[in-house]
């Protein structure tokens, strides 16, 4: 197989050795050949396992996997095109480098036709193909990398990791399930902090588009004078310090998605725009007549009221309309309190293991402290409340005293607001039936409004917490 081997080089691998451990398969029948290429490999750093037969490799490489194949291309039998195909099938991302004595341009179309990283021919110098090997497995390895980030991306955005069991939000994963297959445009409404974004992201990777890009871009980031080459991109001269071309986010998220956040902010004139480029699908980059045809779906978000912003001429009707297809609303955490504790031990835990300690837990009086707070920045501030707390903690039980002081002053607020007996007396059925009443008000508004959830909370059953509604004169 080689086209020179000498004392020289074999001195020159031995005086430096990249630190390589990948493994390869080589593959060749002349087996003087093989066996001097398999030691110029192994003392560049590679670790060779050979075989003389297509064969042979076929059945090893049922057992065990390799980085790189390197195989020449004519063997008796099973051919190295034979093995080419068979890799390609089990084990795409594998690279498989031809080599072979009798070259012809038909056999080295045929090889790149069917997926050969390279088709070198003897003789040759082993320094080339080092240098094949070596951005064969640099590719190998950014495709095992590449499949493995979108792994961690389908895993972190699965619907599981948008936490709740409440009434509201089983509404919105119903929503998101019916919509998920479909190419329709979605307007995700809600406080800043419900987590706009992250139903976003669960909705592309788990769409049909998942395997193309996901883009998003914060209209309210970014100067209403620089927006529109943001998402639409320029060409060179186009304005002053337009000193090249530049592709823009809707050109960037071709095929896949893209999520304009807080959509509310976007400037009347380029509403105009992106409402020609919804209906027409295709756009012009900024100082440029060419079309580029537009294949994407389109998320939107924003925690303004936009009807408002139409009645009150900030935002256009007819894109508003074109933008709320489908609208999926997220409830603020203040209403969705049964979700709170829940939440809390789903950050503890992502939480520490982030920051590589002990899981830690948390007593009760935290848990009725943070379900008596209101959350003004939602489920954001709550994982930004849980990490402060889990690095300024020593212990392994979190307390009422170690969360933020307004916190802890909403849970003593409750309680303070029990009544004091004074010197004058008190009439003690009517305090115990005001304190029932608002226990029973509290355990509702914590469980949504559902008396399951609030009789489990109150350590009661069902039938006895609609008993003491009707006795209390409260409203079922």
């Amino acid at each position: 197989m080689l086209g020179y081997v000498n004392e020289m080089t074999l001195l020159a691998l031995e005086v430096s050795m990249p630190q390589q451990v990948a493994q390869i398969l080589l593959i060749d029948d002349e087996q003087e050949s093989c066996k001097a290429l398999s030691l110029l490999l192994g003392r560049a750093g590679y670790r060779v396992n050979s075989c003389h037969s297509g064969e042979k490799a076929l059945a090893l490489l049922k057992k065990q996997s390799f980085e790189l194949i390197i195989s020449d291309l004519f063997l008796p039998g099973v051919s190295g095109i034979d093995i080419l195909k068979q890799v390609k099938e089990d084990s795409p991302q594998t690279c498989v480098i031809l080599i072979t004595g009798n070259a012809s341009a038909e056999t080295a179309v045929e090889a790149m036709k069917e997926g050969a990283f390279d088709y070198i021919t003897k003789p040759f110098h082993f320094e080339r193909l080092k240098l094949q090997v070596a951005k064969a497995l640099e590719k190998s390895q950014l495709v095992i990398e590449n499949q493995y980030l979108r792994q961690q991306l389908h895993r972190r955005y699965k619907f599981d990791n948008i936490v709740g069991t409440s009434q509201a939000m089983q509404q919105v994963f119903t929503r998101i399930e019916k919509v998920i297959n479909t190419d329709s445009t979605i307007l995700i409404l809600g406080a800043s902090g419900t987590g706009k974004e992250l139903v976003a992201k669960a909705i592309h990777f788990n769409s049909p588009r998942s395997n193309k890009p996901f883009i998003a871009i914060n209209c309210g980031a970014i100067p209403a004078d620089l927006l529109e080459s943001e998402l639409f991109g320029h060409v060179k001269g186009a304005f002053t310090s337009a000193v090249s071309d530049k592709p823009g986010k809707f050109e960037a998220a071709n095929g896949g998605t893209i999520f304009l956040d807080e959509i509310g902010n976007m400037p009347l004139q380029l509403q105009m725009k992106l409402l020609r480029v919804l209906q027409e699908h295709e756009f012009e980059r900024v100082g440029s007549s060419r079309k580029i045809i537009l294949n994407i779906r389109l998320l939107s978000a924003t925690n303004a009221d936009l009807e408002e912003q139409v009645k009150a001429g900030r935002f256009r009707e007819d894109l508003y309309y074109r933008l709320n297809v489908i609208p999926i609303v997220l409830p603020p955490l203040k209403e969705r309190r049964g979700d709170i504790e829940l939440l809390a031990r789903f950050f503890l835990n992502k939480i520490c293991k982030e920051m590589h300690r002990p899981l830690m837990t948390l007593d009760q009086e935290s848990l009725q402290a943070m379900e008596a707070y209101d959350w003004p920045g939602n489920v954001r501030e709550m994982e930004n409340v849980i990490e402060r707390t889990v690095a300024l903690t020593d212990g392994e039980t979190i307390t009422c005293n170690d969360l933020p002081p307004d916190i802890g002053k909403a849970n003593r607020e409750i309680i303070t607001a029990s009544p004091q007996l004074s010197s004058t007396g008190i009439d003690m059925n009517q305090a115990l039936a005001d304190i029932e009443r608002q226990m029973i008000q509290q355990a509702l508004t914590l469980g949504s409004g559902i008396k399951a959830r609030a009789a489990d909370l109150l350590r009661i059953n069902r039938t006895t917490l609609v008993e003491k509604m009707k006795r209390l004169d409260m409203r079922l």
